[in-house]
């Protein structure tokens, strides 16, 4: 199973895009407010969309470097990326109510680990007959 690097001019530039306006805008909200509830609320969709896009060539490579079958497409890479920015974001929260140890980081990956795996597994499980084939 080869892939094709059709999409990585698209990837990248979505990447860039979405990380630069993320880290920008989070960069300025961090400066010049203060943390009330509707600022609060911003630093977390900025912070998903910061890490979401710094995070989404990264997934894309090693789902290259990793294939499955059937292979990642860009909506299961895209899902993969947001799943590391709602991580970041849980951790954060965490952190601002100081409950957040070593176990719970662990405890929260392997969550995340293990609905990413079922939903690619339910993926899987959809049979479409192949085409290429003549009998």
């Amino acid at each position: 199973m080869k892939y094709n690097l059709k999409d990585l001019p698209s990837i990248i530039l979505t990447s860039v895009l979405i990380a630069l306006i993320g880290w920008i805008c989070l960069f300025f909200l961090i400066q010049y407010t203060q943390p009330f509830l509707g600022p609060r609320w911003l630093f977390f969709f900025l912070l998903t969309m910061a890490i979401s896009g710094t995070v989404l060539p990264v997934v894309y490579f090693l789902n290259i470097r990793f294939p499955n079958d059937p292979p990642a497409n860009t909506s299961v890479i895209i899902r993969q990326s947001v799943w590391f920015a709602i991580f970041f974001d849980l951790l954060a929260w965490l952190q601002l109510g100081r409950v957040l140890n070593s176990i719970l980081i662990v405890v929260i990956a392997l969550g995340i680990i293990a609905i990413e795996n079922l939903i690619r597994l339910v993926e899987r499980s959809r049979w479409q007959p192949s085409h290429d084939q003549d009998e």
